[in-house]
């Protein structure tokens, strides 16, 4: 019997052994796979730091590439330049503060389309460690365009009640806004002397829609109903006498068989007539109104006479529209008619010396076929974008209107030549107070301005951009 227990003692010890090292094996692995998981969330932290190192090195890297250069130039540099990790990934060593190197960060890039002001970045990063765990992070890089606003001014600026603006504003002056505006408003003044109200200082941008706001240095009230997503000021300005050399180099790009097409200083200026099978009609102005600047007499094509219209075969000549070029004419252009799946510009500028040109619009709707981006047009003036008088009495532009040293907008006519609704889809850029109605209600009753979000990120070809890129989307993947 005394042999029975001491067997059973030694198996009851040997149960109770093997209960304990379980125990301990299971905690020893938890304490390690913890230990595991506690270096791993710090090497994958160190790796999404050297992810994110890579996309501010790429930053840097543009800044110092591209800065202060012109649209073509930049264009070349994608083109041609051999940008870091566009055809092979570019690798780059991270270290840490004490300078010793901790990791690397590979990055792979997605240059700009044709016209486009984005570029993708891809950085993956991970450390020496353990370079098993990597981190990705993209962001997209964007130049800023003239086109990205509904309207941006170098005046003084009034909107008055029947005023829809869809669409950022800016003024490098300030702003009497009394209509709604469905995105924010700024100004690079932080209060200035309303021209059309006596009276003290207003704010940079303010409204006299009751309760008519406060004069500085009251706070600003909010008004959600007439700024429903709020209003800056001061902001910095932005410089129209720096287009110059934008209109220089969209001429150079005209006369460049494939990039555009180039039209002199003859006659009076040309008429444009888009369509939508990708050609268009122009015809040599001989005389027009400069009052109401409605055009009378075409110029024949290689022979003397004139045409009252310019649908008559012989005075119009028909191009392919430059896709994704420039229409460039050293004298005034009327421009009308509708496009179908094209990308362009059409400029008006005499940079030989002489009259600023303009450019006409209004005699007939300026339209796209397309709404998803495949159409665009841009209207550049070195002078004035100017509706004519004789203009629908339902006027639609679908263009982004960029005025250099004059104004977009409608002369003062008497209220006989009063007009119903104007609206403009893309966006106004304008050095002159803009206006397509006056404080007398004359004019267009109805003014509609709908920034096309499309030229956020395609401008129309050659249009003026900054060159400073900046980060405007991030995400980890």
């Amino acid at each position: 019997m005394k042999k029975n227990k001491k067997g059973s003692a030694l198996a009851y010890g040997l149960i109770m052994m093997a209960v304990v090292s379980i125990i301990l094996v299971s905690l020893l692995r938890y304490i390690s796979s913890q230990m595991r998981a506690s270096l791993n969330r710090g090497e994958k932290e160190q790796a999404f730091q050297v992810a994110e190192a890579g996309v501010y090195f790429y930053r840097w890297y543009l800044a110092h590439q591209v800065s202060g250069k012109t649209v073509q130039q930049i264009k070349t540099f994608w083109e041609t330049g051999d940008p870091y990790g566009v055809d092979v990934p570019y690798e780059a060593e991270f270290f840490d503060p004490e300078g010793g190197a901790i990791g690397k960060y590979r990055i792979e890039v997605q240059p700009p389309e044709p016209d486009s002001t984005i570029v993708m970045v891809r950085s993956t990063g991970w450390t020496y460690n353990e370079p098993n765990i990597q981190r990705v992070v993209q962001a997209r890089f964007r130049r800023p365009s003239w086109s990205e606003f509904a309207v941006i001014a170098n005046d003084v600026m009034r909107f008055g009640e029947d005023t829809q603006v869809f669409g950022k504003v800016h003024s490098n002056d300030g702003i009497r806004f009394d209509g709604v505006a469905h995105n924010i408003v700024s100004s690079s003044m932080d209060k200035y002397d309303d021209p059309d109200h006596s009276g003290g200082d207003e704010f940079g941008v303010h409204t006299h829609i009751a309760p008519v706001d406060p004069l500085p240095p009251n706070p600003v009230p909010q008004r959600v109903d007439i700024f429903q997503a709020g209003r800056q000021f001061p902001l910095p300005t932005v410089d129209f006498n720096g287009l110059l050399a934008d209109l220089n180099n969209m001429k150079t790009e005209s006369k460049i068989s494939g990039h555009g097409l180039y039209f002199d200083e003859t006659g009076r200026g040309r008429k444009i007539i888009l369509k939508s099978n990708d050609t268009f009609d122009i015809c040599t102005v001989e005389t027009y109104d400069s009052t109401s600047h409605k055009v009378s007499k075409y110029k024949k094509k290689n022979k003397g006479g004139s045409c009252s219209s310019c649908s008559d075969p012989d005075c119009f000549q028909t191009y392919p529209i430059p896709n994704n070029g420039v229409i460039f004419v050293e004298n005034n252009i009327w421009v009308e008619g509708r496009i179908d799946s094209a990308r362009l510009t059409i400029v008006a500028a005499n940079l030989i010396g002489g009259t600023k040109p303009n450019v006409y619009i209004g005699e007939d709707n300026l339209l796209y076929t397309n709404s998803d981006g495949k159409d665009i047009i841009g209207l550049i003036a070195q002078q004035d974008i100017s509706v004519v008088r004789d203009s629908l009495n339902d006027l639609t532009v679908d263009a982004a209107l960029l005025a250099q040293s004059g104004r977009v907008g409608r002369d003062y006519y008497s209220s006989v030549y009063n007009k119903d609704s104007i609206t403009v889809n893309g966006s106004i850029a304008t050095n002159l107070r803009y206006g397509f109605a006056y404080t007398d209600g004359t004019g267009y009753h109805t003014r509609i301005l709908n920034f096309d979000n499309n030229l956020l990120y395609y401008p129309p070809p050659y249009f003026p951009t900054g060159t400073e890129y900046s980060i405007d989307l991030w995400d980890e993947l």
